[in-house]
């Protein structure tokens, strides 16, 4: 009997399989009638799903219905289709060919979202870390990530509070993030949009099949010839926000009957200045592609590209400033012969070549291998004055705010900041004039120098994907990262002299004859050098970095649950190595290699989602992994010697997430509530203060922070209606609360002859708030898209809650403390509350439209894109730090009690109304 049960139920389990029903097709684009892999197949309201193959077949198994139903086929960038079938239990339905036509409105919003990335800031702070929002292109059906996108970029809004050094780019499986910031360096491959429509994006923690990720997600962009579509493109662009201009022009053969296929782009980006006054803009960007399919198993891809790009920068400014000259008011810039010259220039040359190997081992398993290797510099200039005063136009001390500083203001004082007032309303920019004239002797006492890195590094992975059955697929990589990075400062400009001595200028006192000892020398084995253009000086170090890491992962596909599990782990290695002998520290204390720094670190990550209907999900990501510092935060002050951070520890990360997802063919949406903790990190400023710790007199100080923990909490919302077939009404919304959870550690370094060595503190920054842009964002809009191939949309949006970046030198012991390092005597805690209490930026209001109209002429397609941001020309605040040049309580008091402090916060204005106009011609 117990045989017979057996058998009857192993019968039973395989008629049931064998009748099940099943949709079978191919998917293939509408015009070149390719065939179009990674297509999603489903039944409406069903909770079964697959994708298409590479081939663009797909077979859609364990089907329940029966009946008429409605097939779903979607895709980004094309029309959605909704197919009227008729399944019958058992049966196998073949709806043999599906064509797909392209979404033209779509495409349009890509372009001007990738335009956006053309767009990020462009001030004098390097670590501004601002989300770039290209990672999130292709995640277009998720209404809130589009809003973060599009709408809320261009307000340094950051998903969930995080920057991009926690996210992930690559670009054909090759990491792109840099190892000194952690950040990708967009510029690299800036101006490259019809190369990079080809994107894979996995949201937060959402599984990637490339690499283990970061919270902001990862985004894999393809750039591999056979996989770009077939045709060209023509398009010319004008803005006035970045650039003022830029062409294009890009060809791909897709693939022939021998299995070759190429890719070409060329383009410039061009522009004397953009929104702010003196920012030019000049960059050409290169691309090619070359793919051989040497069989059906096997094909070599090669990707080059190389973007060179010089930028003039912008900076913060304070709000005397800008009463005075306004948002788009910029003093990096002066007129020299009748033109606008720049002090500040960005100058990035890093080109990329690739070479991609993919073996299809089987219609199951497949294994990508890529090596890569970059190379090239980037430049930043800025004015070294020597020993003479600072030649900024904006400088404290020509403002009208220094002549009014003291408690009771004479009749002269006010006649000063008067004359002040107006020499900076009518001028008020950089005299390139009379920095030549201070060079009259046979040195210069002033030039222009580049600070410069210059990476060289290889990368070498490989990565396998394996379907093991219908619901199990396995996901892993190897890969090793080696930098050598070369650090310098260069000669750019004498500015009319004939050298530059290449000493300490600052350490010089006033009694010493100019050239002074072996302290002030920048490399003791070479003292009192002059240099001239070209010349290293100053600073010159190495520093190499190796990562070997590794991911595996698996994803189980089911009728009523997904989930995946997934781990990583890696070995991060560091050393620096001096090339000049600082005369402050001799010896191996700056020259030579310090010593070598490593990190283990590693993580697992888990998530489900719970397919309740085919309409209600519930969906739950959890991690945790550990992450190595980056470069900059590893060594106290790598242009001047060996230190390594005291204490560095490898940061703690932690996060949850869970959503509930509601999808119907009129309503989608997803509710989100996130929870992200932060641990160990470590944090690096440089800046000149009037407050030393351990000193009497002013100095350019290092200021390293340890130990930092930060939580992330809040909540994101996105809703979309197609309330008619031509409209759809979209609402995003944004709450979060991101904040320290300790009080730091905390040091400080210097050169400075009287610097105290006993700085160890405390910096009391517990639930103060980390500046990461608005905390809570809300938008609601439309959009309208016309069968005629025209569209509009239009988003109001509401942002409020940002906070300005604290100055952690006045919350630590320093700010109780006279110069004599005794408390002050006038110390009022209330008072003091006051003065510390963190600077809330005012909530704004933006409103936002877009468009654009497409035409078919025969075997062509010609349209135009336009946004306009900030219609209503709205004044607001994206940013700023407070200055921590008067850092201590009485200090602080004194500049409170004036009308205008004459060291108020460094803001950063977000620009007025601004537009991006694309017009192009596709065949």
């Amino acid at each position: 009997m117990k045989q017979f049960t057996l058998s009857f139920v192993l019968v039973m389990m395989g008629l049931a399989a064998w009748s099940q029903t099943q949709v079978t097709g191919t998917v293939i684009d509408a015009i070149t009638s390719e065939p179009l892999p990674d297509v999603t197949i489903r039944l409406e309201g069903g909770s079964m799903e697959t994708m298409t193959t590479a081939t663009g077949v797909f077979e859609l198994t364990g089907v329940d219905a029966v009946g008429d139903q409605i097939l779903l086929i979607l895709k980004e960038g094309f029309l959605t289709k909704r197919l009227p079938i008729i399944l019958i239990s058992g049966e196998v339905v073949n709806v043999d060919t599906i064509t797909m036509d392209i979404d033209v409105s779509a495409e349009q919003q890509q372009i001007g979202l990738i335009s956006l990335s053309d767009n990020d800031v462009n001030s004098d702070d390097d670590n501004l870390g601002n989300f770039n929002v290209s990672g999130l292109l292709s995640a277009g059906r998720d209404v809130f990530l589009s809003a973060a996108a599009f709408d809320w970029s261009a307000t340094f809004f950051r998903p969930r509070g995080l920057d991009n050094q926690n996210g992930k780019v690559l670009i054909n499986g090759v990491e792109m993030n840099k190892q000194d910031t952690g950040r990708p360096q967009w510029g690299n491959w800036g101006g490259l949009n019809d190369a990079q429509r080809n994107r894979e994006f996995a949201k937060y923690l959402s599984p990637s099949e490339y690499s283990f990720g970061g919270l902001a997600g990862t985004t894999n962009i393809v750039m591999r010839a056979s996989q770009e579509r077939k045709g060209g493109r023509v398009s010319y662009a004008a803005s006035n926000r970045s650039y003022q201009g830029r062409i294009m022009a890009s060809y791909n053969s897709g693939l022939n009957a021998k299995g070759w296929a190429y890719s070409v782009l060329l383009g410039r980006r061009f522009g004397n200045e953009g929104f702010q006054d003196g920012t030019l803009y000049d960059a050409n960007s290169m691309y090619v592609s070359v793919e051989k399919k040497i069989n059906d198993e096997h094909s070599l891809n090669f990707s080059g590209f190389y973007t060179p790009n010089r930028r003039g920068r912008s900076t913060f400014i304070t709000q005397e400033i800008f009463d005075l000259k306004g948002r788009t008011y910029n003093p990096n810039w002066g007129y020299q012969d009748g033109e606008k010259r720049n002090s500040r220039i960005r100058n990035i040359e890093e080109p990329v070549f690739m070479l991609n190997h993919y073996w299809d081992i089987s219609e199951k398993t497949t294994i990508n291998s890529n090596v890569a290797y970059q190379f090239g510099t980037i430049r930043n200039s800025r004015i070294d004055n020597g020993r003479l005063r600072n030649p900024s136009p904006n400088y404290y001390q020509l403002l009208p705010s220094y002549a009014l500083q003291d408690p009771n203001p004479t009749a002269y004082d006010y006649q000063n900041a008067y004359l002040l007032q107006q020499d900076f309303i009518n001028d008020g920019q950089l005299d390139w004039n009379s920095l030549y004239l201070a060079n009259t002797g046979e040195l210069s006492k002033i030039i222009i120098q580049d600070d410069v890195t210059s990476d060289n590094q290889l990368t070498v992975n490989s990565i396998i994907n394996s379907r093991i059955t219908d619901a199990i697929t396995i996901d892993g990589n190897l890969s090793y990262r080696g930098l050598r990075n070369e650090s310098y400062a260069q000669v750019r400009d004498l500015l009319g002299g004939n050298g530059f001595r290449d000493i300490d200028n600052f350490a010089i006192s006033e009694s010493q004859d100019g050239q002074g000892g072996a302290t002030p020398q920048s490399d003791v084995n070479n003292p009192n050098r002059i240099v001239t253009e070209g010349d290293r000086y100053k600073y010159n170090y190495e520093i190499d970095a190796d990562v070997v890491s590794g991911f595996i992962q698996a994803q189980f596909k089911y009728n009523k649950v997904d989930f995946y599990l997934s781990s990583t782990a890696s070995n991060t290695t560091y050393q620096r190595n001096g090339l000049y002998e600082n005369g402050f520290f001799p010896g191996d204390a700056s020259f030579g290699k310090s010593e070598k720094l490593s990190f283990t670190n590693g993580g697992v990550k888990a998530g489900a989602t719970y397919k309740i209907t085919g309409r209600h999900l519930f969906d739950v990501n959890a991690g945790y992994y550990t992450t190595a510092p980056n470069t900059r935060n590893s060594f106290s002050n790598a242009r001047q010697n060996n230190d390594v951070v005291r204490g560095l520890e490898s940061e703690k990360v932690q996060s949850i997430d869970a959503s509930y997802i509601f999808r119907s063919p009129i309503v989608k949406g997803r509710l989100t509530g996130f929870y992200s903790g932060f641990s160990d990190g470590t944090d690096i400023g440089f800046f000149f203060t009037n407050n030393n710790i351990g000193a009497s007199s002013s100095s350019f100080v290092q200021e390293i922070t340890t130990n930092i923990d930060r939580r992330n909490i809040g909540a994101e919302l996105g809703v979309e209606a197609q309330v008619l077939p031509t409209l759809k009404l979209k609402a995003a919304a944004s709450v979060g609360q991101y904040t320290y959870t300790n009080n730091p550690e905390i040091y400080y370094t210097s050169t400075a002859p009287q610097f105290g060595t006993d700085t160890n503190d405390t910096v009391a920054l517990e639930n103060l708030h980390v500046s990461s842009g608005p905390e809570r964002a809300y938008q609601v809009g439309f959009e309208y898209r016309d069968p005629d191939f025209w569209n509009f949309s239009l988003t109001t949006n509401y942002f409020s809650n940002a906070y300005i970046d604290v100055s952690n030198i006045r919350r630590t012991s320093n700010f109780l403390r006279d110069v004599d390092g005794q408390p002050f005597n006038d110390y009022n805690p209330e008072i003091a509350k006051g003065l510390l209490k963190q600077t809330e930026i005012d909530d704004y209001f933006l409103v936002n439209v877009t468009g654009g109209k497409s035409w078919r002429v025969g075997d062509y397609f010609i349209g135009f894109f336009a946004t306009i941001n900030n219609v209503l020309d709205e004044t607001y605040i994206t940013g700023g730090f407070e200055d921590s040049r008067r850092a201590n309580y009485r200090s602080q008091l004194e500049e409170s009690q004036r009308e205008t402090p004459v060291f108020g916060d460094r803001l950063f204005f977000g620009p007025g109304t601004t537009y991006y106009v694309n017009a192009y011609v596709r065949f």
